[in-house]
């Protein structure tokens, strides 16, 4: 494929060798003259000029006094991505059930449905058309799944979820008897659990994307288009608004909700039943705030090894100072 017909279908303006033949998507630093690569942050554009690559992917307001052959984009990333799916489709899974696969009674598919290897699928569970469940996916019953999903191997949806009542000096279980339902365009990575809901559903909106090893509780509320990274767990009845963004390592307790637009950053621990505002708002820490306030206490958490130390000093003066006027 030549730089004209990339530029052409991601419907934007090229500079430089129209014709040059393009085989392959590679990093800037891997990148040779049959690749096309992306320029997507202050330092890629600082590497750009010494890569080898015969097309870059640029921001529209890239300085190309190199005169390299460039496709100008509104976002490389997203760009890059489409040329991948362009140049270098992946496999398409092979519809239909895998012979090792086991479905319970009264399952719903449909068209063009994947079911790989070794998967569980429960009684009454339905799957909208175009959905692919990789290798050792389990389904309990009742789970329902739009269309287009993609769940990775080892994913577990519709366990119960942790619900107990402490009487008589012991715990016992309180029945999990919900649901999930899972929207259109989802893809839930390996070993990643959605529980189902106590009473009610467990829901997850359409195109939201959840990484590895991601837990979602019983009658958690997912909007849509909601990205959360790998090792997350979130508690029992948290609320997740329309495109929040979550990252790794975020642990949630129950009935916290979070605004949609919110941003909450890597490691951050949220208590009980609490409220964080969206509309791009970052937040941070354990317990989590808002970035500016994080980082200033940050900031006066590393200042207490230079205040400790002028404290011993002003007690030692002061010593010297008691000791001077008893004399």
């Amino acid at each position: 494929m030549t730089v004209r017909e990339i530029a052409e279908h991601l419907g934007a303006t090229f500079e430089g060798d129209g014709e040059k033949r393009i085989e392959g998507v590679a990093s800037l630093e891997l990148a040779g003259a049959q690749h096309v690569s992306f320029v997507g942050s202050r330092r890629a554009v600082r590497d750009a000029q010494a890569s080898a690559a015969g097309c870059l992917l640029v921001a529209e307001e890239f300085d190309n006094g190199g005169g390299r052959t460039v496709v100008r984009v509104k976002d490389p990333r997203a760009a890059c991505a489409a040329v991948i799916r362009l140049l270098q489709p992946p496999p398409a899974p092979p519809a239909g059930i895998h012979p090792s696969a086991v479905l319970g009674r009264d399952c719903e598919l449909g068209e063009g449905v994947s079911i790989g290897p070794l998967c569980a699928v429960g009684d009454g569970v339905k799957i909208g058309a175009g959905s692919v469940l990789h290798s050792n996916v389990t389904l309990y019953a009742g789970v329902e799944i739009g269309a287009r999903a993609v769940v990775h191997s080892g994913a577990v949806i519709g366990a119960d979820g942790f619900g107990m009542v402490f009487t008589r000096g012991r715990y016992e279980k309180f029945p999990q008897i919900g649901r999930v339902v899972i929207g259109d365009d989802v893809e839930v990575g390996a070993n990643t659990t959605i529980d189902r809901a106590a009473l009610g559903v467990t829901s997850v909106g359409d195109g939201c994307k959840f990484d590895n090893l991601v837990h979602i509780g019983h009658n958690c509320r997912i909007g849509r288009h909601v990205v959360i990274a790998a090792q997350t767990g979130l508690a029992g009845g948290t609320v997740i608004e329309d495109y929040a963004v979550i990252g790794g390592q975020v642990g949630m307790g129950d009935n916290v909700t979070v605004k949609s637009g919110a941003v909450v950053g890597s490691g951050a621990g949220i208590l009980s039943s609490k409220i964080l505002k969206g509309g791009g708002e970052v937040y941070w820490g354990t317990p989590a705030r808002p970035l500016k306030e994080y980082l200033e206490a940050l900031a006066n958490v590393a200042r207490l090894p230079q205040l400790r130390r002028d404290m011993e000093e002003m007690q030692r003066r002061l010593a010297e100072l008691e000791k001077a006027k008893g004399e």
